[in-house]
Parts: C-alpha cells; sequence; structure tokens
C-alpha cells in the first residue's frame, strides 16, 4: 500500500516554467534523457560506478551509512572541464552539522568519468539553469552517493531540512535496493507551503531552485539484507567554488 504520494512529474518542455513558478520541478527518466541529450540506457552504463564508492568519515552523527565519491568542473556553454581535485566546503548557515569542515572525498572514478551519459548529465542541465538565468559559467560539484542499512537505518539528509548554498541542485535516484523510506519533502524557503513524495524510477530527478527551496529525505530501513539507495547530486554555483568567494 503506497503511503507517499507519487512524484508531481513536468515534461522536459515545462521544467523551465515549472521551476520559476515553484522553485522545483520532478522529472522523470525520458524527460531527464531528453535534457542530457543522451538514450536513456546509457545511464545503465553509470550505475556499476555505485558499488565502489568510500566510506564517509566526517558524519558528525557517528554513523557508517554513507559511502561518496567527489569531482569539481567548470562548464562555460557546451565546453565542460574538470577542476582539480579540492575539498567539498558548506558554511554552517547552510549545513550545522558538517558546514565549516573542509571534507576531502574519494574522486570519481575514471570509469565513471568516461561514460557519455557523465557529460551529458552535467552539461545538459547546466545549459537548462542558463536559459534561467543568465550565467555564462557554471562551478559544478558532482556526488555519488549510497547511503546503506547495514547499521538498521540509514539518512540521506542527517543534517535535516536544508539548502545547499549554490544557485541550483539536481538529485538523480540511480537505484533504490530493499529498503523502505527515503520520502523527498521540498518546502518553501519564505514560505508554509511543501510537498513530499517518494523518488522510486531510476534516473528520475529533482532540480531545486536552492534560494527559494529547502529540502531533506527521510531515512530508510531495510527490506532486505543489503538495502541502499543510490543518488548523484549536482550542485551549480555562479562566481566560484564555496569557499573561494
Amino acid at each position: 500500500m503506497r503511503v507517499s504520494p507519487l512524484p508531481p512529474l513536468t515534461p522536459a518542455a515545462d521544467v523551465v516554467d515549472r521551476m520559476r513558478l515553484d522553485g522545483y520541478a520532478v522529472l522523470d527518466r525520458a524527460a531527464v534523457s531528453a535534457i542530457a541529450g543522451c538514450p536513456s540506457d546509457a545511464f545503465d552504463a553509470l550505475a556499476p560506478g555505485w558499488n565502489d564508492l568510500a566510506v564517509d568519515t566526517y558524519l558528525r552523527d557517528g554513523g557508517r551509512y554513507r559511502r561518496r565519491r567527489h569531482a569539481c568542473f567548470v562548464q562555460e556553454g557546451d565546453r565542460l572541464l574538470q577542476a582539480p581535485p579540492r575539498a567539498h566546503w558548506q558554511s554552517e548557515d547552510y549545513n550545522a552539522l558538517h558546514g565549516g569542515m573542509h571534507r576531502w572525498f574519494e574522486p570519481v572514478t575514471a570509469e565513471t568519468l568516461a561514460q557519455a551519459a557523465w557529460p551529458g548529465l552535467i552539461e545538459g542541465f547546466g545549459r537548462l539553469f542558463s536559459s534561467m538565468r543568465d550565467q555564462p559559467r557554471w562551478f559544478v560539484e558532482a556526488h555519488q552517493f549510497r547511503i546503506d542499512t547495514a547499521d538498521g537505518i540509514g539518512r540521506p539528509t542527517p543534517e535535516g531540512a536544508h539548502r545547499d548554498g549554490v544557485d541550483f541542485v539536481v538529485v538523480l535516484l540511480v537505484d533504490r535496493v530493499g529498503i523502505k523510506g527515503g520520502e523527498t519533502r521540498v518546502f518553501e524557503a519564505q514560505g508554509t507551503q511543501g510537498q513530499r513524495f517518494t523518488l522510486e524510477q531510476p534516473w528520475s530527478a529533482l532540480l531545486l531552485d536552492d534560494a527559494r527551496v529547502i529540502h531533506e529525505s527521510t531515512p530508510i530501513q531495510p527490506l532486505e539484507q543489503g538495502g541502499h539507495r543510490d543518488t548523484l547530486v549536482l550542485t551549480y554555483r555562479a562566481g566560484a567554488f564555496q569557499g573561494e568567494d
């Protein structure tokens, strides 16, 4: 029996209007494929990269439920350049739990970066956001996450409802296996309206205007041994990477 509402899906052609109206949009796999400019089966070649993530050793709640890899890019139009490895940094204003820390994560592997869908996703969403906001250059951070339930519970957003301190955020569901929970919740940053739903389709996505909305995902629990939730989070920021300006 379904408890969480179905995601409020937006066709690819209507994403900009939806983002301008609500500050967020939810896309199914077909819409993500259209924006990325690659066939949806190309995403499947990326998925094995989530089986080789490194344990996040920075969790201040003492958990061992999160694995991740990290990479940075600069996008100018259709030109995407990988930036040198750098620490992930957020201010305490945006991340009360982990803000103020220079967190060095293992890099995204060369095998994952070589897949055609990887630049397609980053560039496609970058072009979409540039059509909404007159920015010639985006500083992009890419985070591969696996939240597992080996200890009984996993927390996709241990910091709670939050903003990321960037311009735009894309949360792509890569897969969810043998779990319950993981409901997405989006709220107005300056208001009372909110919506909740659960992303279930692999390579569906949540797009966020980070200045207008806050978001969180509820904890997950296992339905079977090895239960986990995999996501790819892309953040787009004008001007500089966080911590540089």
